[in-house]
Order: C-alpha cells, then sequence, then structure tokens
C-alpha cells in the first residue's frame, strides 16, 4: 500500500471516529458536516471525497458496532438474561443515537431491500437474525441454555420485537426513548418468555 493509500486510510478513519463521537453524543440531526470535519482537522470538501451524506457515516460505523454490541453482550457479568437484555437495550440506544430520521431510513432499507447500495445494509435483518441466534446458541454453549432451547425461532420473535419498536418508535417521530421501551419489555417478559428453557442454577 502507497503511501497515498495509508494517508486517506486515515483520514477516512478520522472522519468516522469523529462522527462516532459526535453522532453518539448529538445524534445524527444534531449533528453537522462541518462539525464532523471540524473535529477530525480536515476541510468539508475532503468529507465528500470519502462520504456522499453524513448517514453514510452512521451507516459504515454500523458494520462495526453492531458486532461490538454482540460481543460486549457476551462478556456481560451474569446470566443469559444480562447477556440478551445487554445485547437489546444497546441495540435499541445505539438506533436512537442515530436519530429518527436514521431509523426510518433502516425501515426502508428492510422493507425495500433492493435500493439499498451497500451490501451490509441490505443484508441488515440476516445479521441481525444471525447475531441474536448467535447469542442464544453462546448461552447454550456455556451451560445457562438448554440443548432444546429453538435458538431460530427465539431470535425472530426477539428480532421482529426490536424491529416493530424502531417501527413505531420511528412513526411516533421519537417522542418517547427507544433504549428506555427496549428496557421495560427486558425487564418485565424476557426471563418470562426464556425460562423454560434456562437451567435451574441460573432461573
Amino acid at each position: 500500500m502507497t503511501n497515498r493509500q495509508l494517508a486517506a486510510l486515515e483520514t477516512k478513519k478520522r472522519l468516522l471516529e469523529a462522527g462516532k463521537c459526535l453522532i453518539c453524543e448529538k445524534g445524527l440531526a444534531n449533528t453537522a458536516i462541518e462539525e464532523i470535519t471540524a473535529a477530525a482537522g480536515v476541510s468539508k470538501g475532503t468529507f465528500y471525497t470519502y462520504f456522499n451524506r453524513k448517514e453514510d457515516i452512521l451507516f459504515e460505523l454500523s458494520r462495526s458496532m453492531f458486532g461490538e454490541i454482540l460481543e460486549a453482550a457476551k462478556e456481560v457479568e451474569g446470566d443469559f438474561i444480562a447477556k440478551m437484555q445487554d445485547y437489546m437495550v444497546n441495540f435499541s440506544g445505539y438506533i436512537e443515537q442515530g436519530g429518527v430520521k436514521m431509523a426510518q431510513e433502516w425501515v426502508k432499507n428492510v422493507v425495500n431491500p433492493d435500493l439499498v447500495e451497500n451490501e451490509f445494509d441490505r443484508g441488515k435483518l440476516k445479521y441481525d437474525l444471525k447475531s441474536v441466534r448467535d447469542l442464544i446458541q453462546f448461552s447454550v454453549s456455556q451451560g445457562m441454555l438448554r440443548d432444546s432451547v429453538p435458538a431460530q425461532q427465539l431470535s425472530e420473535i426477539l428480532v421482529d420485537l426490536l424491529y416493530g419498536q424502531m417501527l413505531c418508535w420511528s412513526m411516533s417521530g421519537g417522542v418517547y426513548s427507544l433504549r428506555a421501551r427496549t428496557e421495560d419489555f427486558c425487564d418485565f417478559y424476557l426471563r418470562e418468555l426464556f425460562q423454560v428453557y434456562m437451567n435451574e442454577e441460573d432461573m
């Protein structure tokens, strides 16, 4: 790789890191491209060398962020319920940080995947189903859930719930906290949903 290519990768990395910090702090709607470029120490024109719009930063960050959310959930102390709650709440929290407009974009991409330019976002629903199933199967391997747990069906139920909550939150215009709504579901229903599949010492 040439010095020029290395410099380009470093510039893009700085833009992504600056965008991530600002979007997490202020939300997508309240973050301006000028703020991102200023934080990254580059000109506004440089931004358009790598991205067409600020939403593209969030899409690219998602490729690693949702993977990080899954891996962090596996490391959470406690039983399966604690791990799944951590995953679901942080999933919704990340969506909320991106803002209503971004959530609406994701909903549109799921409904019309052929209109999505990049492969990751076109397959986002499949990716999320695999992630939840992976966390369930990981918990089986750790002895927290019984081998008989229907991982595929339960992952579909939970992803349906996450996407349904995201859709309703988008339709409301973000008048309530998506993260808090997901916490409420986990507090009231998650253990009951999985109780029959949990090993006795983890119930």
